[in-house]
């Protein structure tokens, strides 16, 4: 069993997809950070950085936060969505590696100087503006010649769902990338995607593009 400490953001549903992909026995902690509840000392105890998500498997003892972690621990544990081939391998986690150096810290600066500030700084929103389209150019082009982002369904695409899931939020039109919008729809579909997004909250809903 392992304990799911997390809340309704990005970072929080791709590890929810990626519980549910992989069929885990799991028990959610919501972890409300509207409320702060991310520097309550028991939380802080299993994540000293204060971010969701977090996990412990009570299998092993182990525990855990950031989510590009989390994800490889649980592929690592039930055989799923990393492969073993060292090429395969290196392949999702270099796509992993992109989504939570870029894809994730830069969109989420778009979102906050253009979804929750707009015309704070004219300055800034270009640049994340910018910069959000650059990367989907990028993934729209890897996309291009492969079904999923590193070949073949990976954690990496768990990561990055997420996040292109709040296209709207930094001003992109996914029918500008059709290859991301081909990805994006079928990611859709998928059962253990849809379970995810609902936890904790189960009336969210991914955006239909």
């Amino acid at each position: 069993m392992i304990d799911f400490y997390t809340w309704s953001t990005p970072n929080g549903y791709k590890v929810a997809i990626a519980l549910e992909e992989m069929g885990l026995e799991y028990k959610v902690h919501p972890i409300n950070i509207m409320k702060d509840e991310q520097f309550e000392p028991d939380f802080l105890e299993i994540a000293p950085n204060n971010k969701i998500p977090a996990i412990v498997d009570n299998d092993t003892g182990i525990k855990l936060f950031e989510s590009g972690a989390i994800l490889i621990y649980l592929a690592e544990k039930t055989g799923k969505f990393l492969s073993t081939d060292p090429a395969k391998r290196m392949a999702t986690i270099q796509w992993l590696m992109w989504q939570m150096a870029g894809f994730g810290p830069m969109l989420g600066q778009a979102h906050y100087f253009m979804h929750f500030n707009p015309g704070v700084s004219e300055h800034a929103a270009t640049r994340f503006r910018v910069e959000a389209e650059r990367l989907y150019d990028v993934l729209d082009e890897q996309l291009e010649d492969n079904e999923f982002v590193a070949g073949e369904l990976s954690i990496a695409d768990f990561a990055i769902l997420p996040w292109a899931a709040r296209f709207e939020w930094h001003g992109i039109d996914l029918k500008d990338y059709e290859n991301v919008l081909r990805w994006y729809r079928a990611m859709l579909a998928r059962d253990g995607v849809q379970a995810g997004v609902k936890v904790p909250n189960p009336d969210y809903k991914l955006p239909v593009a």
